[in-house]
């Protein structure tokens, strides 16, 4: 998302990360990675839970990307990192 959110942006789509660790880790991963987004924590795995994208285990996190309407349906849903084009056009 981060080499890619013009993209994202041309088509009014706001990207976000979640992940399972706390907030003061969060600040210095997206430092270094230099993310353009938000990155969400979720410590409880309660977000990961809702979406499907905890593993088998019930800890373990899947990448699963999802694209949420304005009008809150879901437009996009792929486990994964499925191309950028994939996900704007679903925007």
């Amino acid at each position: 998302m981060r080499d890619e959110i013009a993209k994202f942006q041309k088509t009014g789509i706001q990207p976000f990360g979640v992940n399972p660790a706390g907030v003061d880790s969060h600040r210095s991963y997206a430092e270094k990675m230099r993310f353009n987004f938000p990155l969400l924590s979720d410590a409880e795995r309660t977000i990961a839970g809702a979406y499907h994208a905890l593993k088998d285990d019930a800890r373990g996190i899947q990448r699963t990307v999802y694209v949420i309407g304005r009008d809150s349906t879901i437009r996009f849903a792929q486990r994964g990192a499925p191309p950028v084009d994939d996900i704007v056009r679903a925007g």
